[in-house]
């Protein structure tokens, strides 16, 4: 169960600056993905050894001069609701405006940990100057500088401080975790009620640990797992329903908290941006996913040829990775909703396998003695063995190679594609690594 920090603050004060110091140094580590464009929303952060994800807010506003009072206002409404922690960022330079205190006056309402963020702290003159901001009354102002990282320290040591102890979620380790996500009115509801039915008493509720992510254990028909729960099943708050990072701020937790995502995509609208955005969620957390083409009822022309071609747009968008399966189906008349639970179950089998050392050994090197990696500077690259890593979260396979360093992206992304022609890992990530022999 993840911790989630929401940066806010009006525009220009330096929030995605901060953002980018709290993640990039570890995302620049950790992977090097392709293809995930809208990153300055949603990442990952590490500090003494405990992890949690941070929110830009102002990363959502696409023209930032003409944000309203009244879009800051509701984000920062939202960012309250879902966040652990929130960093109210105001910059020592201009002091205090009108639209800070408009942010104060909602921030001290809460009863979440505010941490008032003195930025743009580049000398020790204008640390004085931070003074002025105990009006805000949120007490002491954090003095930092984004753009050279003084004082940052300091101030994720206090945010450590602040984050709530994590629990056990109560939840068997050893049976699936599905989550059902996507925009506002793509049928999440109408999902999960087709799966529960009106027979509620097969299912039991287990309290998570936040408020808003509770696991219900379905058990019927042969199926056997945890739905997570998000909040926007239970409480629909129709201030937020037109913001665009509403559904993917309420998506990140159940996202987190799952093993398989459902993601569920409107047949009348198309793929939209938000739905990319919350796709883009699920594999930085790299978590297994089934699409599902919902109200596919009310598409007028249903032929194999629309499929198809709908199914070239998802696919085409979600590019590098498009091994995962897609499903036509309606909430509302429940058709192909089993398809949808048999489909999760598979994913989450596949995300599990495991393929034997000799297996992998007998099928992939003749491969790659066929199609070496391209020589680099003159020396020749050669890949003797290979095996799958155990015990990983998802599936990760390992080469070993003299000159690992030369083995290009390309050539990674060949040997992934060559794991997925001959071994089923439909809807899950693959991790390939090379390393030294």
């Amino acid at each position: 169960m993840g911790n989630l920090i929401a940066i806010v603050g009006r525009p220009n004060v330096g929030k995605s600056t901060l953002f980018n110091r709290l993640t990039k140094t570890r995302r620049a580590i950790v992977s090097d993905e392709a293809g995930t464009t809208r990153d300055r929303q949603y990442g990952k952060s590490e500090w003494v050894g405990r992890e949690f994800s941070v929110v830009d807010t102002g990363g959502w506003v696409v023209n930032s001069d003409d944000i309203f009072e009244e879009e800051i206002r509701k984000q920062v409404t939202l960012a309250t609701e879902e966040a652990d922690v929130i960093l109210f960022l105001v910059d020592v330079v201009t002091g205090v405006t009108d639209l800070d205190e408009a942010v104060a006056n909602i921030l001290r309402r809460t009863k979440k940990p505010v941490l008032l963020v003195a930025n743009k702290t580049d000398n020790n003159e204008l640390i004085y100057n931070a003074a002025e901001f105990y009006s805000l009354g949120l007490g002491e102002p954090y003095c930092i500088s984004s753009a050279t990282g003084s004082g940052t320290g300091d101030l994720l040591d206090v945010l450590i401080e602040k984050l709530p102890k994590l629990d056990d979620d109560g939840t068997d380790e050893n049976i699936p975790r599905f989550a059902v996500v996507g925009r506002p009115n793509a049928g999440k509801s109408s999902l999960v009620n087709a799966f529960l039915g009106e027979e509620r008493n097969i299912v039991t509720d287990i309290a998570g640990t936040t408020r808003d992510s509770i696991y219900t254990r379905y058990n019927k028909f042969g199926f056997d797992f945890y739905l997570v729960d998000t909040a926007g099943i239970r409480k629909k708050n129709k201030v937020n329903e037109d913001l665009e990072f509403y559904s993917v701020m309420r998506s990140i937790r159940a996202i987190e908290n799952s093993d398989v995502c459902v993601l569920m995509i409107d047949a009348t609208r198309g793929i939209e941006a938000q739905d990319m955005n919350i796709f883009q969620v699920i594999q930085r957390n790299q978590k297994s996913i089934v699409v599902v083409v919902n109200k596919w009822d009310l598409v007028e022309d249903k032929s194999t040829k629309v499929m198809k071609e709908f199914e070239y747009a998802i696919r085409d968008r979600m590019a590098p990775f498009d091994d995962f399966p897609i499903i036509y189906a309606s909430a509302l008349t429940k058709q192909r909703i089993f398809k949808v639970l048999e489909t999760a179950k598979d994913v989450y089998e596949s995300r599990k396998a495991r393929v034997s050392t000799a297996k992998l050994n007998e099928e992939m090197l003749p491969l790659i003695e066929a199609y070496p990696p391209p020589s680099m500077k003159g020396k020749y690259i050669k890949i003797k063995y290979c095996m799958q890593l155990p015990d990983t979260q998802i599936p990760s396979f390992v080469f070993y190679a003299n000159l690992p360093q030369y083995v290009k992206e390309p050539y990674r992304r060949f040997l992934e594609n060559k794991i997925r022609e001959r071994w089923n890992f439909s809807g899950t990530p693959i991790n390939i690594f090379i390393r030294q022999k």
